[in-house]
């Protein structure tokens, strides 16, 4: 297995070869993509598979010694970087540095602190067949996610042994023959379960709800202490019994059925065809919409109001079709939407000629208000955190001063503000590592946040960035825009967006507590018009 030579004894031939050898290989995949596999035999054809995954293995393997490398000159840091992840995601555009860096602290030849020497890596036989292509990325995570569940309390020489035999399955199983495998292996350790104890239930404990698929659905997966698992397993008792909580059957009963009428459980439980899965789910839902409706949840968080706060383009609900947003970052389809304003106290958000609301404090107030983050999540843009790249809906973000810092004269004013998480938020400032942050004043971008993450002197700047998620269903919309054009010809049909002025606020006045706020996507490009 090759092994990188420690920082400061790296032999200097070798060093001068390597920007030699990228070049190389540059040229080498150009030829190859080139070339193509039409002329080849089907025995050339299937070689030729063989050997290109086994070298993007290999190519994978020295991608993780120079994260080694780079996180041991402290690189990331002078890049602007706060860890080694973000310069993996930004600078290296990783998929999932996440999992990237755990791979390679797992199969890396890291140098020892004190004397400089390479050290054996934590998985030295998973790390040579990765070295040598014989196993692939997706195989190195299969076989650490088994070696993982392996109780703590097990034998040293044990675990030796066991990352050996997985490593040894790796080379000629798939990753999810590699899991299957790896579970009998788990049992073949602890048959009995005894050697599991508390600390690795705690260890393993999660609860993860994954990304919306294109239909509005998500599935949730987790592993559940004993504890969880009581109450969990209580609640379905008495929640999702047959015949209560049914959305789709309005004389269903709902919450729990010891209170309920046991005649109208039975007659409703006559009419339930749904299957105890969905029997499951539903309960889960009665029980939050209970938590919701009975303000168990506080009255605030962040500034915003802990309930539903969903906003909807005007289009979209006169046609009743498309997607809501809410605040935490969910999808809703506008029908769904519809059903729920029906039963919900509802709160309107309409942007018009109204001046009821101020949105302008200047030096008056630090903190937004409540309208001033409503108006915010409102515009096309504030469903989440500006800064590129970052995600975190806007039911937990902040109102970043971001045109300039309060502390340096800035003004709470809805053209000077902008949603950053608490991370970013922090991350603002003039040091390395820090971010400048300035609103576009004009240009299609009027109105957005713009990023810069700050170098330390000497190095080369960093560009700076706009948060662009917000912006794919117009694009989209452009695209498919065009694509009609070319098929049917020009559209006959024109005319312009509303646009609105910032000084037009929410009419609020008589306005019941929030509980769901529909909001129109008129305020498209407003932000920036303070006249």
């Amino acid at each position: 297995m090759t092994n990188i030579a420690p920082t400061g004894d790296v032999d200097e031939t070798s060093a001068a070869r390597m920007p030699v050898l990228l070049d190389e290989l540059d040229t080498i995949v150009d030829k190859l993509q080139d070339a193509g596999f039409t002329g080849l035999s089907d025995a050339e054809v299937d070689e030729a598979g063989v050997r290109i995954e086994r070298a993007i293995a290999r190519l994978t393997y020295t991608g993780n010694q120079q994260i080694v490398e780079a996180d041991q000159r402290d690189l990331p840091r002078k890049s602007g970087y706060r860890s080694v992840i973000d310069y993996m995601k930004f600078r290296l555009r990783m998929a999932y540095p996440g999992k990237r860096l755990k791979q390679t602290r797992a199969t890396a030849t890291y140098p020892d602190f004190t004397t400089g020497q390479p050290l054996e890596p934590t998985h030295p036989a998973l790390a040579e067949a990765f070295a040598d292509g014989r196993v692939g990325t997706a195989h190195v995570h299969a076989v650490l996610d088994v070696l993982d569940q392996i109780p703590h309390a097990v034998e040293h020489d044990v675990l030796v042994a066991a990352e050996r035999q997985m490593a040894e399955i790796a080379v000629d199983h798939t990753p999810a023959d590699i899991t299957a495998l790896g579970a009998r292996l788990l049992a073949h350790l602890d048959p009995d379960g005894t050697l599991a104890d508390d600390t690795d239930r705690k260890r393993r404990r999660n609860l993860s709800i994954h990304r919306q698929r294109a239909d509005g659905t998500a599935k949730m997966t987790a592993n559940l202490t004993p504890e969880l698992l009581a109450r969990v397993t209580m609640l379905l008792a008495v929640w999702a019994t047959p015949g209560m909580n049914n959305p789709d059957d309005p004389d269903s009963p709902h919450g729990s059925i010891e209170d309920a009428d046991p005649d109208a459980v039975a007659a409703a439980a006559e009419r339930d065809d749904r299957t105890p899965a969905q029997l499951n789910h539903d309960a889960f839902n009665a029980l939050l919409k209970a938590v919701f409706e009975d303000g168990l949840l506080g009255k605030s968080h962040r500034g915003l109001p802990t309930q539903l706060i969903i906003k909807a383009d005007l289009d979209d609900l006169r046609r009743e079709a498309g997607f809501a947003t809410t605040a935490a970052g969910t999808l809703i389809p506008i029908p769904e939407l519809i059903d729920m304003a029906a039963d919900a106290q509802l709160w309107l958000a309409v942007f018009k000629d109204a001046t009821a609301v101020p949105l302008y404090f200047g030096r008056g107030k630090r903190l937004a208000t409540r309208e001033q983050r409503l108006v915010s999540f409102a515009r096309p843009d504030g469903e989440s955190c500006s800064t590129p790249g970052c995600d975190l809906a806007a039911a937990h973000v902040e109102m970043h001063h971001a045109q300039l810092d309060w502390a340096d004269g800035g003004l709470t004013d809805i053209t000077d503000l902008a949603p950053a998480c608490p991370k970013h938020n922090r991350m603002v400032g003039n040091q390395p590592g820090g971010y400048t942050t300035r609103m576009v004043r004009e240009g299609p971008d009027e109105g957005r946040c713009a990023w810069r993450l700050n170098a330390e002197p000497g190095a080369p700047p960093n560009p700076e960035r706009i948060n662009r998620r917000p912006d794919l269903p117009r694009r989209f919309a452009e695209h498919l825009q065009q694509v009609r054009t070319e098929i049917y010809g020009p559209d006959t049909e024109s005319g312009d967006t509303p646009r609105l002025h910032l000084r037009e606020v929410i009419d609020l006045r008589g306005a019941t507590p929030v509980e769901l706020v529909v909001a129109s996507a008129l305020l498209n490009h407003a932000y920036g018009h303070s006249e």
